[in-house]
This record gives C-alpha cells, sequence and structure tokens, in this order.
C-alpha cells in the first residue's frame, strides 16, 4: 500500500472516528469540564490506536462500519488521551505543549485537567458498552477486560509508575524493554488485540500471530519516541523535544546510541511484518498495517 492508498484508507475511518468522539464529549458539561475533555481529545493526534483497532479487524474479516471495531477504537483513544493530560501534569513529566498547543493543565489549570483525565477514563468504558444492541455482550466484556488490563497497573499505568521511579538510574535492557512494554507497547497490542476481539471465532494462530505483531510494534513506536527525543524539534514532535534526556529518563539512545537505537526499531519493525506474514491471511487483508507499522518506524513526530 503506497502513502497516497494509506491516506486514502485511513480519511473515511478517522473522520468516523472524529466524528464519534465529538458527539460524545458534550461541551456543556458541568463547569467547563466538558470544554477541557474536548480540548485534550480533538483536532489533534496520529490516531494510531483507533487505526490500529480498525485495520485489525478488518484483517480478521470485520464487516466495515462495524460498531463493535469503532467503539473500541474511540474508547482506546479516549484511554490515550486521559494518559497523556495526566502525564502532562507536574506531578508527573510537567510538560507545557502537547500536540503542538499547551498542555490541558497549562490551559485549564491542574485540577480541571485532573478531573477531564478521570472523565476521558471512564467514558471509554461507556463507550465499549453501548445499550443499543449493536454489540454482542460477549464482544463488549472482552474489550473491557482488554483495554481495563492494558491501561492499569499491569499496563500503562504500571510502566508510567516504573518510568517515574527510574529517573537518575540506569535501566539493563530487559528493564528498559519491560517499562516500554507497559508504559507504551500496551495501549498499541490492545489495539490489536481488541480489533481481534470484535469479531468472532478468529483461528488462534492467527490470534497469536497478531499478539507478537502488536508486542513488536508497540516496542518499535517507543524505541522510534526516544530516537525522536533526540532528533526532532519541538514544532516537529508538536510536545518538548529533549525532555528525556533533560529530565535523565532513560531511553533506548541513552542505553544503546543513536544509530543503534535506530537499527533497532528497524529490527522490531521487522519482526512485526514477519508477523503479519505468519498469520496466512490474504495480503489484501494485510496492507493497511504493514503501512501502519511502515508509517510509525518512519515518522517524524
Amino acid at each position: 500500500m503506497s502513502l497516497a492508498e494509506l491516506k486514502a484508507w485511513m480519511q473515511p475511518h478517522l473522520d468516523r472516528v472524529e466524528a464519534v468522539l465529538s458527539a460524545g464529549i458534550q461541551a456543556d458539561s458541568p463547569a467547563r469540564l466538558g470544554e477541557a475533555m474536548r480540548y485534550a481529545v480533538l483536532d489533534g493526534g496520529k490516531r494510531l490506536r483507533p487505526l490500529l483497532v480498525l485495520a485489525t479487524a478488518e484483517a480478521v474479516g470485520d464487516a466495515p462500519q462495524s460498531p463493535a471495531a469503532l467503539n473500541a477504537a474511540c474508547a482506546i483513544e479516549l484511554i490515550h488521551a486521559y494518559s497523556l493530560v495526566h502525564d502532562d501534569m507536574p506531578c508527573m513529566d510537567n510538560d507545557v505543549l502537547r500536540r503542538g498547543k499547551p498542555t490541558v493543565h497549562v490551559q485549564f489549570g491542574e485540577a480541571q485537567a485532573l478531573l477531564a483525565g478521570d472523565a476521558l477514563q471512564t467514558l471509554a468504558f461507556e463507550m465499549l458498552t453501548s445499550q443499543d444492541g449493536s454489540v454482542p455482550a460477549a464482544v463488549q466484556a472482552a474489550c473491557v477486560a482488554l483495554l481495563a488490563r492494558a491501561s492499569g497497573y499491569q499496563g500503562m499505568a504500571g510502566g508510567q509508575a516504573i518510568d517515574l521511579a527510574s529517573v537518575g538510574l540506569q535501566l539493563s535492557e530487559d528493564q528498559l524493554r519491560q517499562m516500554h512494554r507497559l508504559k507504551t507497547g500496551a495501549l498499541l497490542l490492545c489495539s490489536v488485540q481488541m480489533g481481534v476481539a470484535c469479531v468472532p471465532d478468529v483461528a488462534e494462530g492467527v490470534r497469536m500471530a497478531l499478539t507478537r505483531f502488536g508486542e513488536a510494534l508497540g516496542l518499535a513506536f517507543q524505541v522510534v519516541d526516544d530516537v525522536l527525543d533526540v532528533t526532532a524539534d519541538s514544532a516537529t514532535l508538536g510536545k518538548t523535544a529533549g525532555k528525556d534526556v533533560a529530565a535523565d529518563k532513560p531511553t533506548y539512545v541513552a542505553l544503546m546510541g543513536l544509530e543503534p537505537a535506530k537499527a533497532y526499531a528497524d529490527a522490531l519493525a521487522a519482526e512485526a511484518m514477519q508477523a503479519l506474514t505468519d498469520t496466512e491471511l490474504d495480503e489484501g487483508r494485510l496492507a493497511a498495517l504493514r503501512a501502519l507499522t511502515a508509517m510509525v518506524v518512519q515518522r517524524n513526530n
């Protein structure tokens, strides 16, 4: 799939996701809370996680316009957005720039940012459990379990705790890999797993290969992030460049050096591509996932 073909595939999906997110967050919520939530979610970000949900669901046979996959795609973006709101706060990463604009706590105050993140998190699970009968209860339950595990202490929150506790420390490669598998990789893997969960009766071999794909892609994303922190500027990144170095955080660049880290990202991308081949699914079905993998490694923000 060429870049032009990827963009053509992405655009209708992005439009659908944006429409559901916009409709799901009411601006007239109490005391400007909805305004802060909309500021955190809408009109920004790559939407990689929802695209992975939708591309995976399509790869394993989901019908276009599936409400299950769309709900899951929007739910994981809400979890991602909440995590960024909280991560940027002074008690954690203390950042002032996100997606090219002031962070939520800078724009709305710390208390409102905390509440906005809380509300986005709960809205994600509300979105997964629609009551209109369009999504089977078993699919809803499977997606709720996957997202809860990936975003909690066994996943993203646990990884963030390790990250905060590791400032100024020299981690081994195994320790660094585990931190990033939780902090960043868990939600990316969950995106793939929820895409599979939206389709009944996926063969176990396909499920296992896609799990390996999600694990490799999630780690590759973080390695590229570490590289970009030292090679890109803030305007390109849409967030403050050089923050990891300034905060003395453990990164792949600090551990390996810049060029070996780049090579490791490429190796992980190759591992992800091989896992897609191992699914033995039709290559046409896998085209979007392959293109998204290339986009992750080749991105500049």
